[in-house]
């Protein structure tokens, strides 16, 4: 068998020597990656139940928990851990998330559904909540968040804009009597 010289070699591509598969600076491939429609919902609040919200950097005036999608098949306590850890800076360990055992399914906005597969209409979101001792300084990601603010539980429900954050949070308030 002979060499076909028209297929770049494996060293032509690690060495990203010019080849007709090559791709130059100017042009970019993007791939696309679904998300998953599973997500965690967590709640993070302080014992005296003040709640933080964060302001969606694409929505203004959309306030939330801490949200995201499962990765491949990790845990979803570990979803959740990495997800608080992610938009806020916050490490906290494993054994600090609740998870409640609630499950909320609902239909992805028309306008994010372009993240999920073809055909994809509806997430399965996973309730958990973390306790922290008191409120701290967060560290968001601009790109996903704007601002945040600790509120208190009965303020923090009616500034949700999402129907099973504002639930979440009226069960922790209630649960709490």
């Amino acid at each position: 068998m002979g060499i076909d010289e028209s297929q770049p070699s494996l060293t032509d591509i690690l060495t990203e020597r010019p080849s007709p598969l090559s791709i130059s600076t100017q042009n970019t491939i993007q791939i696309m990656v679904f998300k998953k429609p599973v997500s965690v919902l967590v709640v993070i609040h302080t014992a005296a139940l003040d709640v933080l919200l964060l302001e969606r950097t694409q929505h203004r005036g959309f306030w939330q928990s801490v949200t995201g999608s499962q990765e491949d098949n990790e845990p979803l306590n570990l979803t959740a851990q990495r997800e608080v850890f992610e938009e806020t800076g916050i490490q906290a360990p494993i054994t600090q998330f609740l998870d409640w055992q609630k499950t909320n399914r609902f239909e992805i906005f028309p306008e994010w559904q372009y993240r999920y597969g073809p055909g994809v209409t509806h997430n399965t979101e996973h309730v958990f909540s973390l306790m922290l001792t008191e409120k701290c300084l967060i560290k968001i990601t601009p790109d996903e968040h704007v601002t945040y603010q600790w509120l208190p539980w009965k303020e923090a429900a009616a500034a949700c804009f999402s129907w099973s954050n504002r639930d979440a949070i009226l069960t922790l308030g209630e649960s709490a009597r």
